[in-house]
């Protein structure tokens, strides 16, 4: 599969390098209006193949190039994005850097199964509902056929989707995952995630969803086992659990209404010790990224000059290692701390505020500790922090800031930025590039404005406003599934307290039998209800056709469940109470850990397809906790009927001396089961061997079987050694 999209991204990035070009060559012809209109489609073409290619990059730095697109865009946007294909099409497939999705058109599943040599189907999704009413209704195919034709539908849909699935993560870790900026290749060969905010490794963190074994795959590394989700919760309903919240923090002030949205707290400004004398410049502005860096290197080489210390704020280790290389090449001494060199951030920071002192650092530095200012530093203007590039979110920029004019300190910060950087290409660029465009801006120029510092502002608030949108959306999805988690955890807890244990088995048992009997009930079905109970429970009851009448159903139920009571209780006696409570603890405990956590697997899904609910005018979050409560409701359901069944089913080996006393009750059903692990049980055969929990069948004990007679089964082993 990896062979297949590398050789897919390939031919993308051609296609992509071509049209770009033939853009360029187009809008050349200024007074070719048909001229000018294909350039807009190639470049619009472009970016929504491969945004992050260097020529289209470049090329849409250009304020007037910029335009170009974004008046084509909203062109093809126009009536739902009904003519948006005639762009798309083109394309092998298509990516939405904004909200960081990736999807696959029809000319790419061609190349894929080309390439493959497979069939035309193999990346396509069977209609099951189609398909299955092919045959539902042949007279010609028996049920069993019918049965297999069905499970070899589902078998080959679950393939499909798993294929289609794999390969949309690999599109995403080639296309939107890069390496020294998402994640790192640690010295062990290991994929590690870099978090966007502090620009430190997240140890343990993998990206979920297979996308972190396709960026192994990718990045030719062990490609580690899958996990599964065993529990889950957000960070804002695990603060929410807190009677009491507090905090402190010297960035909270940008985020206060979510604050108050969210937790219910206010943000109170609390005053500095000392008069902040720290000078906050404008922003410089450039119109490429080259611009940019060749003016940060010019400026740490006059700051070094004057012995003024700077700190350099990048927002990936990419951008660190890249601005490394250029003050090597200047013969610029300097320190670099990123997620590759986390472990010295101490060290490094202790000698960030000597004179004369160069550290480039992802993010931040030193947060949490004040950057000491060497002898003699204070008369040449205190610590300079120099910003690479605005983050998404004003928290960080101010954190980087504040690293500097500590406790009454000097210091100075600045920004440079460019068109190119990803914040102003994705959310600022287009006003400010009018603005550069008006003021006859020219490549190698830099603009320093109030107006220019605003714009960028306006856009992280916009950014902020967007990402807050998200968390919002997402808490308000975990609440459905924090109701879920309470109910489960509040019935697991009580398993483990072996609080009310029992009565909750014989309420499930209420339940249970009534479901048997109402399902029957109607068709006079007597047999199914004693097959299901013999299933259930291991117990058989005299039911015939004619007592439905008289005895009803809630009659017919009361009866069941006496019967299945007084088994029990004889259970209880052969047994002993304490094994048996240890039993009945054992099955709450694996029977909802197991069960949460296919039910954990099949929220994530339902929630993953949602969203295309919104085609259909239909509210997402709407039909989310419609689902999700059908979904919990089987889920409760199949919890109290597992309990129950391994509850009345499972029988332990019990004691020599233990069986000779208590003998199972005459006209009873006793069932030897496998154990499985957890509370030191064994279920066996005579040979000591464990018995296979699908073989094992219910033994009609009619007389009484003496410990060394035959045993009833037919097995020619003595009972004591079998079934007793």
């Amino acid at each position: 599969m990896k062979i297949l999209i590398e050789k897919l991204h390939r031919l993308q990035s051609n296609f992509v390098s071509k049209i770009a070009q033939e853009a360029e060559d187009l809008i050349a012809k200024e007074d070719d209006k048909e001229a000018q209109t294909q350039a807009g489609v190639n470049l619009l073409r472009a970016y929504r193949g491969l945004p992050k290619n260097k020529k289209v990059e470049k090329m849409l730095s250009d304020p007037s190039n910029k335009r170009l697109m974004l008046q084509t865009e909203m062109e093809y946007l126009r009536e739902k994005a009904r003519n948006m294909h005639i762009i798309d099409d083109e394309l092998f497939f298509v990516i939405d850097e904004k909200n960081n999705t990736i999807d696959l058109t029809e000319k790419g599943r061609e190349e894929l199964v080309r390439f493959g040599k497979g069939d035309k189907n193999y990346f396509v999704l069977p209609d099951l509902g189609t398909e299955i009413s092919k045959f539902e209704h042949d007279p010609s195919l028996s049920i069993e056929e019918k049965i297999k034709k069905k499970d070899a539908l589902y078998h080959l849909y679950a393939e499909q989707s798993e294929r289609i699935h794999t390969l949309h993560q690999l599109l995403k870790a080639f296309t939107l995952f890069e390496k020294d900026v998402e994640y790192v290749i640690t010295e062990e060969g290991k994929i590690a995630i870099v978090d966007e905010f502090t620009g430190r490794v997240l140890p343990g963190r993998r990206y979920s969803d297979g996308l972190h074994q396709a960026i192994e795959a990718k990045e030719s590394v062990k490609v580690e086992r899958d996990t599964q989700t065993l529990a889950t919760i957000t960070l804002q309903n695990y603060f929410r659990m807190y009677n009491k919240l507090a905090g402190m923090t010297g960035t909270a002030e940008t985020e206060e209404s979510e604050f108050h949205e969210i937790y219910k707290l206010e943000v109170v400004v609390v005053p500095t010790n000392k008069q902040n004398v720290r000078d906050d410049q404008e922003d410089s502005i450039f119109k490429t990224k080259r611009e940019k860096l060749n003016a940060v290197i010019d400026k740490i080489e006059e700051l070094r000059k004057i012995g003024e210390p700077v700190l350099v704020g990048t927002t990936s280790v990419d951008v660190s290692e890249t601005i490394s290389r250029m003050l090597k090449r200047k013969g610029i001494p300097h320190n670099v701390l990123n997620a590759k060199q986390h472990k010295s951030e101490a060290e490094i920071i202790e000698h960030a505020g000597e004179m004369g002192a160069v550290t480039i650092a992802t993010n931040m530095a030193g947060r949490g500790t004040d950057i000491k200012l060497g002898a003699g530093v204070v008369e040449r203007g205190g610590l300079f922090i120099l910003g690479t590039e605005r983050h998404e979110s004003r928290r960080i920029d101010r954190q980087l800031r504040g690293r500097s004019g500590r406790q009454g300190d000097p210091g100075t910060t600045k920004f440079f930025l460019s068109l190119e950087d990803d914040l102003m290409r994705l959310f600022g660029s287009d006003r400010i590039a009018s603005v550069m465009e008006r003021m006859g801006i020219q490549e190698g120029e830099v603009i320093e404005h109030s107006l220019i510092t605003k714009s960028v502002e306006r856009a992280q608030k916009k950014v902020e406003e967007n990402n807050f949108s998200i968390r919002k959306r997402l808490l308000e999805y975990d609440n459905v599934m924090n109701q879920q988690r309470e109910i489960i955890y509040t019935r697991r807890n009580r398993a483990l307290q072996g609080d009310r244990l029992k009565n909750d088995i014989m309420e499930y048992l209420h339940e249970t039998v009534g479901e048997i009997v109402a399902r029957y009930f109607e068709d006079v079905n007597a047999e199914k209800i004693k097959e299901e109970v013999l299933q259930n429970f291991l117990v058989e009851v005299k039911l015939e056709p004619e007592e439905f009448e008289s005895l009803g159903e809630n009659g017919i139920t009361n009866r069941i469940i006496a019967a299945v009571k007084d088994f029990y209780v004889r259970k209880e006696e052969m047994l002993g109470v304490d094994l048996l409570a240890r039993i009945e603890r054992y099955s709450v405990l694996s029977v909802i850990d197991n069960r949460w956590k296919e039910h954990l697997r099949e929220m994530d899904d339902l929630k993953e397809g949602i969203g295309l609910r919104a085609y259909g005018q239909k509210d997402p979050l709407l039909e989310y906790k419609s689902e999700a409560f059908t979904l919990f409701v089987e889920l409760l359901n199949q919890i109290r009927n597992e309990i129950v069944s391994f509850c009345f089913k499972f029988f332990p080996q019990a004691p020599e001396e233990l069986q000779e006393r208590k003998r199972p009750a005459r006209g009873r059903i006793i069932e030897t089961k496998q154990n499985t692990e957890g509370i030191g049980l064994h279920g066996s055969g005579g040979d000591g061997q464990p018995v296979q929990v699908g073989k094992s069948q219910p033994i009609r004990v009619e007389e009484r079987v003496g410990r060394n007679d035959p045993c009833p089964c037919g097995s020619g082993k003595k009972y004591k050694h079998c079934h007793g």
